[in-house]
């Protein structure tokens, strides 16, 4: 396992070792003791899977409180661009965003720890991505961000963006509430 530093502190771009011959492949997606190894430990409690279609996009979408969940992402099928974007007030990355191609490819997962707000848009025809999360989905503990926001300016690589009525009546970045204090 490969792990790289994002230009956001804490979020970062693992890469599993692929073992790959002319059946196929095979990976670990996730071995507790491997990643505590390094660093990363964690307890998930939930995994999550959606199939999207092209151009889709789905976020920004974080859970406060008692409630805040880390994500290990990764595409099992096809080819997404997966976002993290710094919502800890007092940040010195505060409001900036990474992105990165995740496929089932290049096997790369995103891990994004509470005080990031995530989605990713669709640049296959279709994709199914699948996260592992720190903590369960709790529908008051529920935030968004809206995917256009222009003081974010992210780049979804799509054209027409298909997003739900929900994603689309998100609030702007500027109007979050200070659910997360950087403390480092």
């Amino acid at each position: 396992m490969n792990i790289q530093e994002t230009k956001l502190k804490d979020v970062l771009i693992i890469t599993p070792k692929v073992f790959s011959d002319d059946r196929g492949y095979f990976l670990e997606s996730f071995r507790k003791k491997l990643f505590a190894d390094r660093g990363i430990d964690l307890d998930f409690v939930q995994d999550n899977i959606s199939r999207s279609n092209k151009n889709t996009v789905r976020g920004l979408h974080y859970q406060a409180g008692d409630f805040a969940q880390g994500k290990l992402c990764q595409v099992v099928f096809g080819r997404v661009l997966d976002v993290a974007v710094d919502i800890r007030f007092g940040s010195p990355t505060f409001g900036k965003y990474v992105a990165t191609e995740l496929s089932e490819d290049n096997h790369e997962q995103l891990w994004i720890p509470p005080g990031f707000a995530h989605g990713f848009s669709v640049l296959s025809d279709i994709a199914i991505f699948h996260y592992k999360c720190t903590n369960y989905y709790d529908k008051n503990s529920e935030r968004s961000i809206l995917f256009n926001d222009k003081d974010l300016n992210i780049d979804w690589n799509i054209i027409n963006p298909l997003v739900s009525p929900k994603d689309m009546e998100s609030p702007h970045f500027k109007d979050i509430k200070k659910d997360f204090i950087y403390n480092h």
